[in-house]
């Protein structure tokens, strides 16, 4: 993968460990000056079908990430032609692997595997660095509940997303059904789930799905790479912090919500960046804030996202 950043020779540092490269999965810093990582899904000739590996993959993928000084943004992408064709058929939970036998412990033993898949796309969500979605083509199924984990979702207008699971039989449990009502609303979320009908980009765009959308794949990259350069480019804390403080006021009233971000500002609004952020603002220049690994020394007091 290209360049690390900082810690990167340490043996055991996130770099590292990042190095040691995945088999579904490309991480990369394409840019060496920026602080934002690629993970790339990358089983082209499988159209990205998520695989078992895929799903070990991606959460140590986003762990790695999430403890990395030199990572402060993620764009999740995909190569080939299309991002997602959902989970590969015949893989743990799977409707081709549907148990049997006696039923209660073949019962237990897809739970289980349920609730790993959804462990796995959880992490992307729970990544304390933001994570940017550049989706381009097919987006099925699985795909969509990968997307939705996400901040931030952009397309290319060829775009298409589909939630199939309807059409085979079974109720989609990966967390489409738990986070499209809160990005696309409730109405939105059951005519996709429960027709399964495929919806172009600018139709995405319409429901809120996606915020933004390109006119080619080459301008989607560009586009989710400035994103991403932007965000690496802020406060560190801040970006972090108003992540946590979304995640934890989507689920949660609006009374409780205030409470939580006023006990996360009484702790963070003593960072030494922004002491900076005044500063530069009041000398008409650009803030340069602290690097992660810097941050932590000092010792900033933080507070739990939950």
């Amino acid at each position: 993968m290209a360049g690390g950043g900082d810690g990167d020779g340490d043996r055991g540092s996130p770099e590292a460990e990042l190095r040691r490269g995945f088999k579904t999965l490309a991480v990369t810093r394409p840019d060496p000056s920026a602080a934002v990582y690629e993970v790339r899904l990358n089983r082209p000739a499988r159209l990205n079908a998520l695989s078992p590996d895929a799903f070990a993959e991606i959460p140590r993928a986003m762990a790695l990430l999430d403890r990395a000084p030199a990572a402060r943004a993620v764009v999740l992408s995909a190569a080939g032609p299309h991002f997602c064709a959902g989970i590969e058929l015949g893989s743990p939970g799977s409707p081709a692997t549907a148990p049997s036998g006696d039923p209660a412990p073949a019962a237990e033993g897809l739970r289980r595997a349920i609730l790993k898949m959804q462990a796995a796309l959880t992490a992307i969500e729970r990544c304390r660095k933001p994570v940017v979605a550049a989706v381009h083509g097919a987006c099925v199924g699985g795909g969509v509940e990968v997307v939705a984990a996400c901040d931030i979702r952009c397309c290319s207008k060829d775009a298409t997303f589909v939630l199939r699971e309807v059409d085979m039989a079974i109720v989609a449990d990966l967390g489409a059904l738990q986070r499209l009502p809160r990005i696309v609303g409730y109405g939105n979320a059951a005519d996709l789930a429960l027709t399964g009908r495929k919806i172009t980009a600018m139709e995405a765009k319409e429901m809120g799905l996606v915020t933004r959308v390109f006119n080619s794949k080459q301008e989607l990259d560009a586009g989710v790479a400035k994103i991403a350069k932007e965000i690496s480019e802020k406060s560190a804390w801040a970006v972090m912090g108003t992540k946590a403080v979304l995640l934890r006021s989507r689920d949660i009233t609006v009374e409780q919500g205030l409470e939580h971000v006023a006990t996360w500002n009484a702790a963070m609004l003593r960072s030494y960046d922004l002491e900076e952020a005044i500063k530069a603002f009041l000398e008409k220049r650009k803030p340069v804030f602290s690097k992660l690994n810097a941050l932590q020394h000092h010792k900033v007091p933080t507070a739990s996202c939950k």
